[in-house]
């Protein structure tokens, strides 16, 4: 088996590049490649995976060179320098880091509001300058005051929990954090227009999305207490920054302390240079271990899905643990292939596709099963999709997806069942597992026991004396051997279904004989 191939293309750690190796991987450790745009996009090709860091920009044109990626790794949680879309795409799986750095980010956040409500940065240049200007600098403490807490994920639960320690009260707006979480982290679950009259101080730790973008608006900053401060060193844009300087200027806000800014690297800014505001180069993952621990994460990441299927902390698949993989692994393959054999047999506007599982296999992570079967559906029409494309797909083309799930299977440990309701017609077959073998049950609610072969024969007719012979004369005559013969039908002298496994691929022109055989209604020439 070829060894995958990854580009590392910004500064990761030698740990990070050493864990690839000691995984099977070949990498190519060229931490300036990434902002050489043009040689970048001139090797991106060779690739099967690429780790990067903020300096690297895999944009449209980069990802539709990379011929052969599978996977795109982010050591950090922002992805702002990848467009996801494109490589969805693409079928190609972006991950990102978003714990590696969450108590850094956290404690960068707690060390800014402590230098804003001191205004230590002032007091530290004011005394290297040798003054003595203490009554300059009277501070604030924190101890009993209010946090509001936009943004109650993995860092602003961390922030909670310090600010806690630090016997401040929390309030926290968040729409994800129900109340039983709330009671767990000890805040005040509220909503936006609640939390900012009550709080004192305001620290940010939500995502940039459209939803979030100046969600301290002017109208909202405006809302804040009289002397309130604010902290973000979550992202850019969550504060109106001409907003912010307004309400600095007018004595409204009594200080800000900012790590990140609308546009980055920011080297002019409104507000640098304001007496009330403290101010850090994005700095939130800045510490050597939050640096290690992100680019260790991404490299085991990358490392177990290019060698062994797991997906997590994706962006746009469905995530399968290290643990799961080997579980998933057959009944991934039997989703593929039951789309497969529906998806070549559908000639009309497909309009639905519906995934049942039952028994054992509904326990299991069904995500990446209804992914991998809707990819086998549109395989055949769209030769360029995959498991990580497939649903976006879907759902661009109008094809509605669902997925159902019951603990028992009729006969069977576990069954897939799956249905295609396309202009004309619906169409079902369903499938098994035996050993680590996907095979064929079901097709059309006639009962028959198959395997899937590379080539294979698919026939409906009237059962009829002397069919199977007449059909297996056709194939001899055109020389054509078969490997397996398999028959269903639904009651005798009714609907009957031949399914053939061949030796090669069938011509049309064998197709066209066995279509003009007495009795047969359609033949259809299959692949998996």
């Amino acid at each position: 088996m070829t060894m995958p191939k990854v580009l590392v293309s910004d500064a990761l750690s030698e740990t990070a590049v050493q864990i690839f190796r000691d995984r099977g991987v070949d990498v190519d450790f060229e931490p300036k490649l990434g902002k050489d745009k043009e040689k970048l996009l001139s090797v991106i090709d060779q690739y099967d995976g690429l780790a990067i860091r903020s300096a690297t920009k895999a944009t449209a044109d980069v990802i539709a060179a990379a011929k052969n990626m599978k996977v795109i790794g982010r050591a950090g949680i922002g992805v702002d320098n990848v467009d996801i879309p494109a490589a969805t795409a693409a079928g190609i799986v972006v991950m990102n880091t978003p714990y590696g750095n969450a108590i850094t980010t956290a404690e960068h956040a707690i060390a800014m509001m402590f230098s804003l409500v001191r205004k230590i940065p002032q007091a530290n240049k004011s005394t290297h300058e040798g003054k003595w200007e203490k009554s300059a600098f009277m501070g604030a403490e924190v101890f009993g005051k209010t946090l509001g807490v936009i943004g109650c994920g993995n860092i602003g639960s961390i922030v909670a929990d310090r600010a806690i320690g630090l016997k401040m009260r929390v309030v926290a707006f968040d729409p994800f954090l129900n109340e039983e979480r709330a009671l767990e982290l000890g805040v005040e679950k509220a909503d936006i227009d609640t939390l900012l009259a009550k709080a004192d101080i305001v620290t940010l730790h939500t995502p940039l999305t459209d939803q979030t973008r100046n969600i301290l608006s002017r109208e909202n900053i405006a809302k804040l207490k009289k002397g309130a401060f604010i902290v973000n060193c979550a992202r850019g844009g969550l504060v109106d920054e001409e907003a912010l300087k307004d309400a600095l200027d007018e004595g409204h806000i009594a200080g800000a302390a900012l790590d990140v800014y609308a546009t980055e690297p920011a080297t002019e800014h409104p507000l640098f240079g304001h007496p009330a505001v403290v101010a850090t180069p994005h700095l939130g993952a800045s510490t050597t271990e939050a640096q290690e621990n992100v680019a260790i994460q991404v490299a085991e990441q990358m490392s177990d899905y290019l060698m062994r299927g797991a997906v997590s902390n994706a962006l746009n698949s469905p995530s399968v643990t290290a643990e799961e993989a080997p579980r998933l692994k057959p009944y991934i393959a039997l989703a593929e292939k039951l789309g497969l054999f529906a998806g070549q047999l559908t000639q009309t506007g497909l309009k639905k596709i519906e995934i049942a599982f039952e028994g054992d296999v509904a326990a299991l992570n069904t995500k990446p099963l209804t992914a991998s079967a809707v990819a086998g559906v549109l395989k055949p029409m769209l030769q360029e999709v995959n498991i990580v494309n497939a649903p976006v797909i879907a759902k661009e083309r109008g094809i509605s997806v669902a997925e159902t799930s019951r603990d028992d299977a009729d006969s069977y440990e576990s069954i897939i069942r799956l249905k295609i309701v396309t202009e004309k017609q619906e169409r079902t077959v369903s499938g098994t597992i035996f050993g680590s073998t996907p095979r064929i049950i079901e097709i059309k609610g006639v009962e028959m026991e198959a395997g899937f072969a590379p080539h294979m024969l698919y026939t409906t007719n009237e059962d009829k004396p002397g069919f199977i012979g007449t059909l297996g004369q056709t194939l001899g005559e055109a020389g054509v051997n078969i490997a397996t013969f398999n028959l269903g039908r639904s009651a005798p002298g009714e609907g009957a279904i031949a399914l053939v496994a061949v030796d090669e691929p069938l011509s049309d022109k064998v197709l066209e004989k066995v279509q003009a055989l007495p009795h047969v209604t359609q033949a259809v020439a299959l692949s998996f």
